[in-house]
């Protein structure tokens, strides 16, 4: 009879199995993101993914393919999510307030999903929104994988921001948007850049400061863009 080594068959010897199916899944997903909001996707190789996760690297061939198959897995799974959370949350702002929509509170309803699921810290959603961060300001693909993933909840912005204010040239609001989304990322990536700078008066971590503020600032900078109409 074979004398029992502690590991269970077809378990590499040193990894640490974190369950089984989606289980095993989702932990390979979580172990992925926070390298990629780390290091970005050239910084990580599957092998790293697999030590972090616990499981063999043939485990993640298995389950999602090459590494931009994973990334693209991995970026995925809360774009899902938050796309839902955001057509939902302006869906009921428009028909809560069908005749007298504010720019504030189209932006509040596009932005604040994103905030309220970064105040519960769920260290993986903080690990998702330094990621988009991220592809956000890669050039070569970031674009193309944004394009991807949240064009479709951006198209509604806009059209609920023409809503809010009917004289606003489209081109406008794509350019308030460039910056809209810039201002969002920055704040929710808490890189600790404004802790440093105010000597320790703000923190790039509070989330109730950056809900009282991010809103009024964006949707200040829209309307003044609208009114001036740069190329009128």
């Amino acid at each position: 009879m074979a004398k029992a080594n502690g590991n269970q068959a077809g378990t590499p010897r040193g990894r640490r199995p974190k369950g089984q199916g989606p289980d095993l899944r989702e932990a390979i997903l979580n172990a992925a993101e926070g390298l990629f909001s780390r290091h970005g996707f050239y910084g990580v190789t599957v092998r790293q993914v697999a030590a972090e996760a616990g499981v063999d690297t043939a485990l993640i061939h298995y389950y999602f393919g090459a590494k931009r198959e994973l990334f693209d897995s991995v970026f995925a799974r809360r774009a899902e999510i938050l796309n839902e959370a955001r057509l939902g949350a302006m869906r009921a702002y428009q028909a809560a307030q069908p005749d007298s929509m504010t720019v504030e509170g189209v932006i509040e309803a596009f932005i604040g999903p994103l905030v309220d699921l970064s105040m519960t810290d769920d260290p993986h959603w903080k690990n998702y929104f330094r990621l988009v961060a991220l592809v956000n300001n890669t050039p070569d693909w970031g674009g193309e994988t944004m394009h991807r993933y949240f064009d479709p909840v951006v198209h509604r912005l806009i059209d609920a921001l023409k809503a809010a204010m009917p004289d606003a040239e489209i081109r406008d609001l794509y350019w308030c948007y460039q910056f809209l989304t810039g201002s969002m990322m920055l704040a929710l990536s808490e890189t600790g850049r404004i802790d440093q700078l105010s000597d320790g008066l703000c923190r790039s971590s509070d989330m109730q400061a950056v809900r009282a503020r991010l809103f009024a600032y964006c949707a200040a900078g829209i309307q003044e863009v609208v009114r001036r109409h740069p190329e009128a």
